[in-house]
């Protein structure tokens, strides 16, 4: 089982590049996250936005699980049903659900925007997707999960904990939420699930792998938005890591194979928290222009700067990376100069690791200059065709990561990919 994940704050093209690969493997299976995730994928001139199904689901021959670590929104997974009907994708049979994951309630959304509505200037830049107090009802033990949906009494369940969620409400100020209504929508997404396959995921996942199939699987976020090694608290709520697999599909960590880190070519965050590399200025600016820098499930601008090598090096040692990806290298098509910070001054001190604060206003990071190409790369494909300062800073990005690069991602399109 080979793993594919994000080494910055999320939105680092995963979906793209899961796509691609997909081919390659039998069964592509999502392991933590939820709607909060939003993966991108442009082919034959369409863009498709997905955030609980896997990213395989577009391959005719794949199977995609949806794995019990994942927490599913039955009204945002019928939604993204729709639209695969809409562009008639079949995966009625190829679309398989964990017994063990868990349902987010009409409730969790409400109690999500009440949390977050009661910090002010403390928010944590939620999605607001109800994911965090799933997840907290997961670990308090009081939690719904896919496999209630099925048993005699799961109305009964469902009063006990909605009537849990209104009592918590009360400590929070009002914010409006037509509960009637999504109530009404989640019954209906409820009875739509009821007619998918739903699996033993942990079975499933290691009877497939003893059968010799080819497993891939899809993280979502970004590994600096792990619930433990992230920069906490402005996280996710589940882990984002490769260790995030084995307990998300119900695998041993002996199982894992080939470790894909995907990393942009300058670094990106959606919402609140601490980004040593951010530039509130017109590079910044220009970035998120060329790039078109807004969150896939928030439509939020994204905070954008140059690449940190400091915390890719953290993320890269903590998932195993055995290989990078790199996106988005077409967005510094225009820049004269490149930086990257390859050490973080703080306080007069050089530093290579990355402090339990990375709020800490003193960090200051210490950039190192590349040359730019100022060169199109629309239909290159090979290496060799590509601007020697190209090819330079892929070998820089490699001896300061230690990792070799096997991907590079020159365009939105399935298309746009420089092998290696």
């Amino acid at each position: 089982m080979d793993v594919l994940l994000g080494l910055q704050w999320g939105d680092e093209g995963k979906g793209k590049v899961v796509d691609f690969l997909a081919p390659e493997y039998d069964i592509i299976a999502r392991f933590q996250g939820g709607p909060n995730a939003g993966h991108t994928l442009i082919f034959d001139g369409k863009k498709f936005v997905l955030h609980t199904i896997p990213s395989g689901i577009f391959r005719s021959n794949l199977i995609n699980v949806i794995g019990n670590g994942v927490v599913v929104d039955p009204i945002t997974l019928g939604k993204e049903m729709d639209k695969l009907d809409e562009f008639g994708v079949s995966y009625q049979d190829r679309l398989l659900i964990a017994r063990k994951a868990h349902l987010i309630l009409p409730t969790h959304r409400w109690l999500d925007a009440a949390s977050e509505a009661s910090k002010g200037l403390a928010k944590i830049g939620s999605t607001l997707k109800g994911i965090g107090p799933t997840y907290m009802d997961k670990t308090g033990r009081n939690g719904l999960r896919i496999g209630d949906i099925l048993t005699p009494d799961f109305n009964e369940k469902y009063q006990v904990l909605k009537e849990k969620h209104l009592g918590l409400l009360k400590m929070y100020p009002k914010v409006d939420f037509d509960l009637d209504n999504q109530e009404h929508l989640w019954m209906n997404a409820i009875e739509r699930l009821r007619s998918f396959q739903i699996v033993d995921c942990e079975y499933y996942i290691n009877h497939a792998l003893k059968a010799g199939k080819r497993i891939l699987a899809e993280g979502a976020q970004g590994t600096m938005l792990d619930i433990d090694f992230g920069t906490y608290p402005f996280v996710t709520s589940s882990n984002t890591i490769t260790a995030g697999v084995c307990t998300g599909l119900g695998v041993a960590p002996s199982k894992i194979g080939k470790v894909i880190g995907i990393t942009k070519a300058y670094c990106t965050r959606v919402g609140s928290g601490p980004f040593p590399t951010e530039l509130e200025d017109e590079t910044g600016e220009k970035l998120r222009a060329i790039g078109a820098e807004f969150g896939a499930t928030t439509g939020r601008p994204r905070r954008c700067g140059w690449i940190d090598l400091v915390q890719l090096r953290y993320t890269c040692m903590i998932n195993g990376v055995t290989e990078l990806v790199v996106t988005k290298m077409d967005v510094l098509n225009d820049f004269d100069t490149l930086s990257a910070a390859n050490t973080y001054n703080i306080s007069g001190k050089s530093v290579n690791e990355i402090p339990f604060e990375l709020s800490d206003p003193n960090i200051v990071p210490v950039y190192e200059e590349l040359k730019g190409w100022n060169k199109d790369l629309t239909g290159i494909t090979e290496m060799s065709n590509t601007p020697a300062e190209f090819q330079e800073y892929i070998a820089y990005l490699e001896n300061r990561l230690e990792t070799p690069v096997s991907m590079i991602s020159t365009g939105p399109d399935r298309t746009e990919l420089i092998l290696r």
